[in-house]
């Protein structure tokens, strides 16, 4: 270890967990061939928690190489912004109040189209909430489109080939939806300031070319969905459950949610907010349901770890991205995007210094295209897999059967943005 340099000892850890992020649904089938040590297994086996496992290896292998206190350094000046936004906007926009009225929303709009309301629901959850998401953010929009959808199409009943299209058609709306505005989309806040791309550019420029791909994604995804969707939904628990729902208590949930998305750069204001939510959910517990709070910290977990590895990747990374024309940039951060966050990637694009704009377009464009093509490749994607695995076979994502499930909606997202 120490004939190395932590540049390669960090390259190979990360290596080593892109490696284990494609096996863990095989980690995950080993606590049942082997129950003695069925707790380990499971644990490794968690998608969620790769990335945050490898990072602690990361901080001893360099304490050992460079000493303690360099190790403590590194650690304690990275950035943990996005993790800890992730884990709080998880936790309110899953809480019920929010759900219950966003559900009752979508249903109402259902009504009015000229569909069977499951289908209707299904096509809503698919394009008109990831396109929320640049309002809301894409970590809320993710979760609540994957509560909203859980019931509806991530189910037993449903193949499972189809369960991985929708997934996929999931991931890639999310991660092209909050285009449409510049500070919702973790990719484009990474370069918003520093290339002055304000919400209209990214509207005239990203937006109204991301939003057609998201009609078409949901689109077919909703056709081929249709003949395995549930005859009818289950309507007056949930039409009961927004009648006994307060209006004081929804709005203090909006009023929360939309503060801490107002301030996502500021954790020290967002988590005061959130500490002020979770007394408000424990006095007006009646009309609250158990917070997601086990799933959003593996979530803010796994991308805790990602900033903790990912900020020893730019050695390698940041030539690659710089050395490329224009259309092989396009094309090259489609696919580094898979294997690294595609807000690291743009992050490292605002580093070169004299790139062009038509270098910029085709670096994010290429970044959120491929959004959907990995469990890690865009922010909110673990918090759509810690709330859809138990859905699909083994209660575990298969990184393969994303990967499929995403090619025809990053494919689509893909000639959007470079054609239109």
């Amino acid at each position: 270890m120490f004939g190395l340099s932590i540049e390669w000892i960090a390259a190979s850890i990360f290596a080593i967990a892109l490696v284990h992020t494609f096996a863990a649904k095989h980690v995950h089938d080993l606590s049942y061939r082997y129950p003695k040590h069925s707790g380990l297994f499971h644990l490794l086996g968690e998608v969620e928690v790769v990335f945050g496992f490898w990072a602690m290896v990361l901080i001893a292998a360099m304490a050992l190489h460079s000493g303690g206190a360099v190790a403590l350094d590194y650690a304690q000046t990275r950035n943990y912004t996005e993790p800890l936004f992730v884990f709080v906007v998880m936790v309110i926009a899953a809480s019920k109040p929010i759900l219950v009225t966003v559900i009752a929303g979508v249903r109402h709009v259902a009504q009015w189209l000229p569909l069977p309301t499951p289908l209707a629901m299904a096509w809503l959850g698919l394009a008109i909430v990831p396109l929320l998401g640049s309002l809301i953010t894409e970590p809320a929009a993710m979760t609540i489109a994957a509560l909203m959808l859980a019931g509806l199409i991530f189910r037993p009943e449903m193949p499972e080939r189809l369960k991985y299209f929708a997934l996929g058609v999931l991931f890639v709306n999310v991660s092209i939806g909050g285009t449409l505005t510049s500070y919702a989309a973790p990719p484009v806040l990474m370069v918003a300031a520093t290339w002055q791309w304000d919400s209209w550019f990214m509207l005239t420029n990203f937006g109204w070319k991301a939003a057609i791909a998201v009609l078409i994604n949901a689109s077919v995804a909703a056709y081929c969905l249709r003949k395995h969707l549930p005859a009818s939904l289950l309507s007056d628990r949930s039409q009961s459950q927004q009648s006994d729902m307060p209006v004081s208590v929804v709005l203090v949930h909006v009023l929360l949610l939309a503060g801490v998305v107002i301030t996502a750069h500021y954790p020290v204001i967002f988590l005061g907010l959130f500490l002020l939510f979770l007394g408000y959910t424990q006095a007006y517990a009646t009309h609250q349901n158990p917070l997601i709070l086990k799933e959003a910290l593996l979530v803010g977990f796994f991308l805790a770890g990602l900033v903790v590895l990912g900020g020893m990747q730019r050695w390698w990374l940041q030539p690659i991205v710089g050395g490329l024309e224009p259309l092989a940039l396009f094309v090259g951060a489609i696919g580094l995007t898979a294997i690294t966050d595609n807000a690291a990637l743009t992050y490292l694009g605002s580093l070169i210094e004299g790139i062009s704009d038509q270098s910029k377009y085709m670096l994010m464009a290429g970044a959120v295209a491929g959004g959907g093509l990995t469990v890690i490749a865009n922010a909110p994607n673990p918090a759509g897999v810690a709330l859809l695995k138990k859905g699909f076979a083994g209660e575990s994502v298969g990184v393969l059967g994303l990967l499929g499930g995403a090619l025809f909606p990053t494919a689509c997202a893909a000639a959007a943005l470079l054609f239109l």
